[in-house]
């Protein structure tokens, strides 16, 4: 048995182009490309065993030494044929392949070879194969091993602790942090992280002022854990008052003024950081764009020493926010011709959004090629926003095909959601349920988004008995929360139907307060079922609130308009204006070859603008005298050009 596995070694040696020898020298070449495969966090907090030093155990051969290799390189089929042959393993070896199966995500194995009788195991085995149940998210086979535990050290305690505090038991690892001997700055840091994680903000601060002995790390989790609770203001002070700080300390400053938007004090921070990485400018970038200031996020992107994914797709999505579209796929194309980073996930679902939302077919076509040839084509999230881009842009059997294209096997709720919401977009009320029905074929449980696109579908198709069904469904399911906008498609729903006095009585019956969006859609179906006593209790309870939305007043305009009140609609319009309030003009973008032409209400500097504005008005007479538009709007509120 010796003599196969020396025989399997030398073939793995001249895989490296390096003949075995016996030589030390050539064992320290070798070395110097090869670790071992022991997680560094194994040996946390006592000194961990280099490569040279493993090398040159007497008890250390080069079986072992190769063996170790190749589980640090997630090859752990070859590592275990070479462990098996072996004719004596020690420790070290037992633990570099068990810790390889847990790192490849294989806990069956690793506990297989962990339990076997002839097995040799340390607290250092041990800790490994909790980290890996804790990993795995096998919370309770890590407490159970855990507990068996023949002797911890004081990481196998900082493992627990910490596999309780990511997981949300913090009152678990509080408990656990009492019962430890004895305690390094690993423990404190581990469960004030861990408290500032869940918003226990106090209880953080309590257990850092009584900690013997404090690291940068533990000022900065406390920085960051002052900043994200909002208390910004003391978090400066516990900034200031560091001994030291690195540039993750700065980073957690800066990031606090941003999401806090005190963008100023934030750039002043950022101005005078002595240096700077890739977090500290994308943060920056962030936060401008959050604060509504595009065009400083810009200069400073340009000004970027070197940009990564992160800092080409938050710029992507930014202009996506604030509906710059056009800018979005400049910056997309500036970032393909850069050629530094590849997109990722994020990147392109950013980019199809922007396609979507100005119905860039031909663009949307160009970025669905670029992600079949990436790694990213059979990823659900970016699949879903490829079927909703087709969608948006009218191309429903692109949408389906792309949608019918994945296994059965991949397809998960994201996915089917997604083509749900494509034919509730579309109006096909009665093929967004069969595709629902089909759905709870394969065994996927609906979720809230999965509810809404069926109100939404069955809204837009009538289907106002089918709808009140699924949200009796929703209701009745306690593991889901019925949000906001389920309410608004219920009210819509039923206002397309005519039922505005059900609508009325419902949400008044509510114990929530309803919000604009619900107000809306209530206002939206008086409009068109013409209910101006509904319309007008509703504004009542609308401006109660001291709403300021101008759609409100022109809704309200409008329906006493259609019912022949012309002075209360011009009542409604001098509100409006003594209130300083704009409706949003409207936008359309329309694609004629390799250019987009824009359309802005009242905006007549489109070249072509005359012989447009007669085709608009033969349209717009032709539709008058077919009897087909729901209201007597203004010709201006009813076409953006």
């Amino acid at each position: 048995m010796q003599s196969r596995a020396w025989s399997r070694l030398k073939s793995y040696f001249r895989r490296a182009t390096l003949p075995v020898s016996d030589h030390v020298v050539r064992s320290n070449q070798l070395s110097k490309n090869l670790t071992r495969s022991i997680s560094s966090s194994s040996y946390h907090g006592s000194p961990k065993p280099t490569t040279e030093e493993y090398l040159h155990k007497p008890n250390v051969t080069r079986p072992k030494w190769l063996i170790s290799n190749l589980c640090k390189e997630g090859r752990i089929t070859e590592a275990r044929k070479l462990f098996d042959e072996l004719p004596e393993r020690d420790v070290i070896t037992w633990t570099d392949v068990i810790n390889g199966y847990i790192k490849s995500g294989n806990m069956r194995e690793a506990r297989e070879l962990f339990d076997r009788v002839d097995s040799k195991k340390n607290v250092v085995t041990w800790t490994a194969m909790v980290r890996g149940y804790l990993q795995s998210k096998l919370f309770s086979a890590a407490e159970m091993l855990f507990k068996a535990m023949p002797e911890r050290n004081i990481v196998s305690w900082n493992t627990m602790i910490d596999g309780y505090a990511q997981s949300g038991r913090i009152d678990k690892a509080l408990e656990l942090f009492d019962e430890m001997p004895e305690r390094n700055v690993v423990s404190w840091n581990t469960m004030i992280k861990g408290l500032v994680m869940r918003g226990r903000i106090e209880e953080a601060m309590s257990l850092f002022e009584g900690m013997p002995i404090r690291d940068v790390k533990s000022w900065t989790a406390i920085v960051d854990g002052l900043a994200k609770n909002g208390k910004v203001d003391e978090a400066r002070r516990v900034f200031d008052c560091m001994p030291e700080r690195n540039i993750v300390s700065w980073n957690a400053m800066i990031t606090g003024y941003a999401h806090n938007n005190r963008i100023d004090e934030a750039d002043q921070l950022f101005q005078v950081m002595p240096e700077r990485d890739f977090a500290s400018w994308n943060t920056m970038i962030t936060g401008f764009i959050r604060n509504g200031e595009i065009n400083k996020a810009c200069v400073l992107f340009e000004r970027m020493p070197e940009k990564n994914v992160i800092s080409w797709t938050t710029m992507i999505t930014g202009y996506v926010q604030v509906k710059e579209n056009e800018d979005a796929l400049k910056v997309f194309s500036n970032m393909l011709r850069d050629g530094c980073v590849k997109p990722n996930v994020g990147t392109y679902v950013s980019v199809l959004s922007a396609c979507s939302d100005m119905a860039g077919i031909v663009e949307g076509q160009q970025i669905h090629q670029l992600v079949s040839k990436s790694v990213h084509q059979k990823n659900e999230i970016v699949t879903s926003a490829l079927i909703n881009m087709y969608s948006k842009c009218g191309e429903l059997v692109a949408a389906r095909k792309i949608f019918n294209s994945g296994m059965v096997s991949q397809r998960d709720l994201i996915s089917w959601n997604s083509m749900i919401a494509v034919y509730a977009h579309h109006g096909r009320g009665k093929e967004a349920i069969e595709m629902y029905d089909q759905m709870r074929k394969h065994g996927f449980k609906p979720s809230e988004v999965t509810y809404l696109n069926l109100l939404s579908a069955c809204s837009h198709a009538g289907l106002v008995e089918k709808g009140m069904e699924f949200f009796e469904d929703l209701v009745r399911d306690k593991s889901l929360s019925v949000r906001e906008d389920h309410y608004t498609c219920l009210v819509d729903l039923c206002g397309r139907a005519g039922r505005l006095k059900d609508v009325f009585k419902f949400i008044n019956s509510v114990e929530a307060k309803p919000s604009g969006s619900v107000y809306g859609a209530v206002l939206s179906a008086c409009n068109v079922h013409g209910e101006l006593s509904i319309a007008t209790e509703v504004v009542k309870k609308v401006l109660e609130t001291g709403s300021d939305d101008a759609g409100t007043y022109v809704m309200m305009s409008n329906i006493y308009k259609r019912s022949g009140r012309r002075e209360e609609a011009a009542e409604m319009r001098m509100k409006m204006k003594e209130r300083g309030l704009k409706k949003p003009p409207g936008c359309s973008w329309i694609p004629v070859g390799f250019q987009m032409h824009a359309f802005v209400v009242g905006d007549l500097s489109h070249p072509q603008f005359d012989a447009l504005d007669c085709v608009v008005t033969d349209l717009s007479n032709k539709m008058r005298k077919n009897q087909n538009m729901t209201s007597d709007v203004e010709e201006d509120e009813f076409l953006a050009i």
